[in-house]
């Protein structure tokens, strides 16, 4: 079997012409803000002021649920990425992710001004019960893992000092930057060395970023596929030429990303056999996250979508395993339909639903976690 279509579920090359110059001009700003090594760096806060570790500006996340405490469902969604999530205020956003029952709201930030947009929008939904995290994103275009270090800690830094969250994930897929052609990323021969240390550069920048202006975080990795290997490496500081002794890098829970077209996730199979991926990241000794899961907008009618979340593949397996596995939260990818694709339980007008909306919301009212 080949896995040509899954070495990256959401490309990092996706993103819209105004996201990805926001991106660039962020790397190439982070590049000569940081500080060698990122040990001496100032961010800025929410008002657009230096910030030092001892301010207090960033507003914390302490505001508790109103109903339930679990985060076991919740969604994806693309503020400060256009289309109905900018059309489309928080508070109708709040409305619709509390009817079909998710608690938790995961949302790109990219630099300083997506971070404070995310930032305004966590605040109001704590008041209500929804945990809105960021997941952080910045790619692997650098010469060296020092200047990805660097880059990545400034734009850490931003992110933090605008809001206190709970979560913070580091990067995107960016495992599959670095895979060495159409392989299963199961082994440390699967990679490219120079890709591999830049990721690690921007896995490690960001996290030490976060950490500086906000020491509570919990830290979030993701990956897809089945390429674990890659975060093997990141554990144990070896690399894909097969040297020791490099940098370790330590996170709080390990996230993935599961789609239709991978099928069973206890029995994904590829050219080097078939495996049981969440039993491989629960063997990481961290919880498991899929901050990412969701139906191919091709695989059929949006009934034989919303037929295929809620399955025995797909939600109904997760909830049922996850106890077995420390599966913490599963994400559907995402609230609305948006340039990334068909996805979304809603369409693109953020108003209309799809019929994967009521599956969803049935399914989480008759599977309490």
């Amino acid at each position: 079997m080949t896995n040509t279509n899954q070495t990256s579920i959401r490309s990092f090359n996706f993103f819209s012409a105004r996201k990805a110059a926001a991106i660039a001009t962020a790397a190439l700003t982070s590049v000569l803000l940081a500080a060698c090594g990122g040990g001496g760096d100032t961010a800025l806060d929410a008002t657009g002021k230096s910030a030092t570790a001892s301010d207090s500006a960033a507003p914390e996340s302490t505001a508790k649920a109103a109903t339930s405490t679990s985060i076991f469902y919740g969604a994806n969604g693309r503020n400060t990425n256009g289309g109905a999530y900018d059309a489309t205020s928080v508070a109708t956003q709040l409305a619709q992710l509390k009817d079909i029952g998710a608690t938790i709201y995961r949302n790109d930030v990219y630099n300083l001004a997506s971070a404070k947009v995310v930032a305004k929008m966590a605040q109001t939904m704590a008041a209500s019960g929804v945990t809105v995290y960021p997941v952080i994103l910045l790619g692997t275009g650098f010469n060296s893992e020092q200047d990805a270090y660097n880059a990545a800690y400034t734009l850490g830094q931003q992110v933090a000092s605008t809001y206190k969250y709970k979560y913070y994930e580091v990067g995107n897929e960016l495992e599959a930057q670095a895979l060495n052609g159409n392989v299963d990323g199961t082994s440390w021969t699967h990679y490219k060395n120079q890709p591999f240390v830049v990721a690690r550069g921007v896995i490690r920048g960001l996290i030490a970023g976060v950490k500086s202006r906000d020491n509570a975080a919990k830290i979030v990795v993701n990956g897809t596929w089945l390429h674990y290997a890659f975060f093997q490496m990141l554990m144990d500081g070896s690399q894909p030429d097969g040297t020791r002794g490099h940098p370790t890098v330590n996170w709080d829970i390990t996230a993935w990303h599961w789609y239709s077209d991978q099928k069973d996730m206890t029995h994904a199979c590829g050219g080097t056999g078939c495996y049981d991926m969440l039993g491989v990241l629960h063997s990481f000794g961290k919880p498991v996250w899929l901050s990412e899961f969701g139906v191919r907008p091709n695989y059929g009618s949006d009934q034989a979508i919303a037929n295929y979340m809620v399955g025995n593949t797909m939600m109904a397996q997760f909830q049922s395993v996850a106890s077995k596995y420390n599966l913490q939260s599963i994400q559907a990818f995402e609230l609305y339909d948006d340039n990334e694709g068909n996805f979304g339980l809603m369409k693109s007008d953020g108003q209309t639903t799809k019929p994967a909306y009521w599956s969803y919301k049935n399914f989480v009212a008759t599977h309490p976690m």
